[in-house]
């Protein structure tokens, strides 16, 4: 049987909340416009996990934070995911931005980095233009909902021309389970500009904790000639389910990097794709993920191809131990018309333990004859053969399959971007294999 499925804002709380915060007219009439979408629209629907079971309407209600002044101030817990942030930093706790900074340099070169409701208010005529692009409202209940919800999130503008060399960064946490944390992010790259964003999401919870629904939209718009990296690392704890789906627009010789590293420790639903619109585009999709516990996790990767000679690369990395569960689809779409196109993608699993399931499923759809798209899949066990090998050189058992299991994730850990932060996720991943 499911269960929550009620809706768990209306109408009028959405724009009643909206007007509270002084934001645009044309924001609150959306915010209102997805209330009542929401009440008629059905949940996603993944392959093979129902996650109309779980707790969907747990999302909390708004709680304003207080402002922080520097990143000293925040929890002990998270503080040392601020890292070295000398171009741009945005930080989001619950339901609100507590802090955000930008050099005068960037400022100076007319790049906007802040959070979306402050750019909503601000820059409207540029929000507007492209907020619900990538994401279409009404695409679901999910969407719906969190076009009227969404709280914080980060606006990324970088102008024609521009390149910023130092990656921007935000850290978005949880540490109230009663308030609603519905980042959205925008990121627009204009012509011909380049730009690296990172962000950390992740919880600080001191014992245990009620249910709580993050859900995240991320929208990158990547113009003609543009390039964005787009890099991102959730671990929260396993009271929080997961709800986090990016799409990315790109546009002529534009290019869009997704690096995503899901070590969440509850229930997931990652959906990551790319709509090669332009001629030359490409996309390159790099995930990252490790279940434990009795996790249940829907990972999806696809990029859609409408350009000529547009290009996709997509790979997907997961290691299962326990009892968990994950079911990684790679979905590659060459429609008709995008002659010369090329798409190729490889999902595999490492299982750990004989209760853990990991199911990799390569999906080609192609409408059009003058193409290449390719696919690997692969779900398995520690060769024993490598362990053996390691053992003879005197490494143990236990260190031997370490190393192979680094061995397997390497080729995405080394994509990210930040060396802290590559650090950071090594620590990650040690932490949930070890638990």
């Amino acid at each position: 049987m499911s269960t929550q499925l009620s809706t768990p804002v209306n109408r009028e709380a959405a724009e009643a909340l909206s007007r509270s915060k002084g934001e645009p007219a044309w924001l609150t009439a959306l915010r209102g416009q997805g209330a009542e979408l929401s009440e008629t629209l059905e949940w996603p629907k993944p392959e093979k996990v129902r996650i109309d079971r779980w707790d969907l309407t747990a999302v909390g209600v708004h709680k304003p934070q207080a402002a922080i002044a520097s990143a000293d101030e925040l929890p002990e817990a998270v503080r040392n995911l601020s890292g070295e942030t000398p171009a741009g930093f945005v930080v989001q706790r619950n339901s609100g931005i507590v802090f955000k900074q930008l050099s005068a340099e960037l400022q100076s070169k007319g790049v906007i980095f802040t959070d979306l409701e402050t750019a909503a208010r601000e820059h409207g005529d540029l929000v507007q233009q492209y907020l619900f692009k990538a994401v279409a409202q009404d695409e679901d209940k999910l969407t719906a909902l969190h076009s009227a919800i969404w709280n914080g999130g980060v606006f990324l503008y970088v102008p024609k021309n521009v390149e910023v060399e130092l990656p921007l960064q935000a850290l978005l946490f949880a540490d109230d389970a009663e308030a609603t944390f519905a980042p959205h992010i925008l990121v627009v790259a204009d012509n011909n500009s380049r730009v690296t964003y990172v962000d950390n999401v992740s919880s600080a919870f001191e014992g245990a904790a009620a249910t709580l629904v993050k859900q995240s939209v991320v929208e990158v718009i990547v113009k003609p000639g543009a390039h964005v990296r787009f890099a991102t690392i959730h671990h929260m704890s396993e009271n929080i389910i997961d709800l986090s789906l990016r799409r990315a627009v790109v546009e002529n010789d534009g290019r869009i990097e997704w690096i995503v590293g899901d070590l969440h420790d509850g229930n997931t639903l990652s959906d990551t794709r790319s709509l090669l619109r332009g001629n030359g585009s490409t996309s390159d999709a790099k995930v990252i993920s490790i279940g434990s516990g009795k996790q249940q996790m829907s990972l999806t990767t696809g990029a859609v191809h409408v350009g000529r000679s547009s290009d996709s690369q997509m790979v997907t990395r997961a290691v299962m131990k326990d009892a968990a569960t994950a079911i990684i689809n790679g979905v590659t779409k060459i429609e008709k018309g995008a002659t010369k196109a090329n798409g190729e993608q490889t999902e595999k699993v490492l299982m750990l333990s004989p209760k853990s399931r990991g199911d990799a499923n390569p999906i080609l759809l192609i409408d059009e004859d003058d193409v290449t798209a390719g696919h690997a899949a692969s779900v398995g066990q520690v060769n024993p053969e490598q362990v053996y090998y390691l053992m003879s050189r005197g490494i143990s058992k236990r260190e031997a399959e370490r190393l192979i299991i680094n061995g397997f994730l390497a080729p995405v850990v080394e994509e990210i971007p930040i060396e802290a932060v590559q650090e950071q996720l090594r620590s990650l991943l040690e932490r949930k294999l070890e638990a």
